[in-house]
C-alpha cells in the first residue's frame, strides 16, 4: 500500500482513471483541477488497485478526493512537503492533520450536493436567466470579490481572465429583474469525467429573498444537464442555513461533508 505521485495528467488518468470514473462525485475537487495540478497523486491498495487520488493546485494547497482514512494517515509528500491548506472529505483530512501532528485550524465546513431530478422554484422569481457577457465584467467582478471574501478564499487583485474564461464558454449566467437589471449570477465548472459543479452562486445584498440564486442556480444546472453532465454537484458552506435549505428545494441531495484545515509550519 502506498503513494504514487507525478506532475503528467496523462500519467495519472493512465493510473488513476477507472478510480475517477467509479467515483466522479466524491473526487470531483480532483477532477476540476487536475489540469493546471502541480502535483497529482494516488494511493493503491495490496492488490495495486487506486483508492484515493489527490491534487496540489498549486503546491503547497493540496486537495483530496476519495481518499480511504488509513491512506490519509500514510500520505508523505515528495521531498518532506508539507500543505499550507488541505481540504477533502471530513474523516481523511483530519486522519491525516492527527497523523502528521501539524498545528491546524479548520478553514471552512462544507456540504457536497449531488442534482437527482432537477425542481425548479414553482412560481419562478420574476424576471428571466440569460448567459453573462463580456459587457457585465465591471460589475461581476464585483461581486467575486465579495464571493470570495465571503466564503474565505484567498482574493485576486483581478477577475477578469477568470470571469471571461466562464463568460465565453457560457458557463456563467445572470438572473435578471423584470426591469433588466442583472441580481444574482451563477457559474458551471466544465464537464469532466461526466461530472459538473456549479459554484458562484452570489446574489447581492440588498436583492437577496426573493428567489433569484434560485432561479440562476436551476439555469446553470440545466446548462450542465445539456453538456452530457451525468452528475451535477455543488459545495454549500455548512455555516450557511439559508443555501442549505435552497438547494435541497432544487432537488440536490447531500453526498458527504468535507473540511478545509489551515496549517501552521512547523518551527
Amino acid at each position: 500500500m502506498t503513494w504514487h505521485f507525478t506532475t503528467d495528467r496523462g500519467a495519472f488518468l493512465a493510473a488513476a482513471g477507472a478510480h475517477l470514473a467509479a467515483e466522479p462525485a466524491r473526487n470531483t475537487a480532483v477532477l476540476t483541477t487536475m489540469d493546471g495540478a502541480a502535483l497529482l497523486g494516488w494511493w493503491t491498495g495490496p492488490d495495486g488497485t487506486v483508492t484515493g487520488v489527490l491534487a496540489a493546485a498549486p503546491l503547497p494547497d493540496l486537495t483530496f478526493g476519495a481518499v480511504p482514512v488509513e491512506a490519509a494517515a500514510a500520505l508523505v509528500l515528495p521531498d518532506g512537503t508539507e500543505p499550507a491548506t488541505l481540504r477533502g472529505e471530513t474523516a481523511a483530512v483530519e486522519a491525516y492533520a492527527n497523523a502528521t501532528g501539524l498545528p491546524w485550524e479548520p478553514a471552512m465546513g462544507i456540504r457536497l450536493f449531488r442534482l437527482g431530478e432537477l425542481t425548479p422554484r414553482d412560481p419562478a422569481p420574476a424576471g428571466r436567466s440569460r448567459p453573462a457577457t463580456t459587457a457585465d465584467l465591471a460589475p461581476l467582478a464585483e461581486w467575486t470579490a465579495d464571493f470570495a471574501r465571503l466564503h474565505r478564499y484567498e482574493p485576486r487583485d483581478d477577475y477578469t481572465d477568470f470571469l471571461t474564461e466562464r463568460i465565453t464558454e457560457g458557463r456563467l449566467h445572470l438572473w435578471e429583474a423584470p426591469d433588466g437589471r442583472p441580481v444574482s449570477m451563477a457559474a458551471v465548472s466544465r464537464t469532466v469525467g461526466g461530472q459538473a459543479r456549479v459554484h458562484l452562486v452570489y446574489t447581492p445584498p440588498a436583492d437577496r429573498g426573493r428567489g433569484y440564486a434560485a432561479g440562476v442556480t436551476a439555469a446553470v444546472s440545466r446548462v450542465a444537464l445539456g453538456s452530457g453532465a451525468a452528475h451535477v454537484l455543488l459545495f454549500t458552506d455548512l455555516a450557511n442555513p439559508t443555501s442549505n435549505a435552497l438547494y435541497p428545494r432544487l432537488g440536490y441531495r447531500p453526498v458527504a461533508d468535507h473540511l478545509g484545515v489551515r496549517f501552521t509550519p512547523r518551527p
